[in-house]
């Protein structure tokens, strides 16, 4: 191969924009709407970039975009915390973009309130 260095770049490239384009920015979530889910967590996925979960309100499932993985950790939450079934409240601001999509801020489980940001 005569440009190994030019394929090795452009494969990086290629395999970290598509990471840079499925994570949007915070501000497409609307701040002067905060609001609260109180519900059993539905769905749970401990991943990059951002640990995800589903919750119920008013009918609809809602997916909540927590913090990363190891800010998670750091704050003291840990996978086995936030499982499904598990009774949460959600306090976030809704997505201007994604229906029933919410940035969370903060979640409450097992009556401590753990701060994401």
């Amino acid at each position: 191969m005569k440009h190994p260095l030019f394929v090795l770049s452009l494969s990086g490239t290629l395999l970290t924009g598509g990471i840079a384009f499925a994570h949007h920015g915070w501000g497409s979530y609307d701040a002067s709407k905060p609001f609260f889910i109180t519900s059993a967590v539905q769905r749970a996925d401990w991943q990059n970039p951002h640990v995800m979960i589903v919750v119920t309100h008013a009918t609809r499932n809602w997916e909540a975009v927590l913090a990363p993985p190891f800010r998670m950790g750091a704050r003291g939450l840990e996978p086995d915390m936030i499982k499904p079934g598990t009774q949460v409240t959600v306090e976030g601001y809704p997505s201007t973009r994604i229906q029933n999509e919410m940035r969370a801020e903060r979640i409450t489980v097992g009556g401590k309130t753990f701060e994401l940001r």
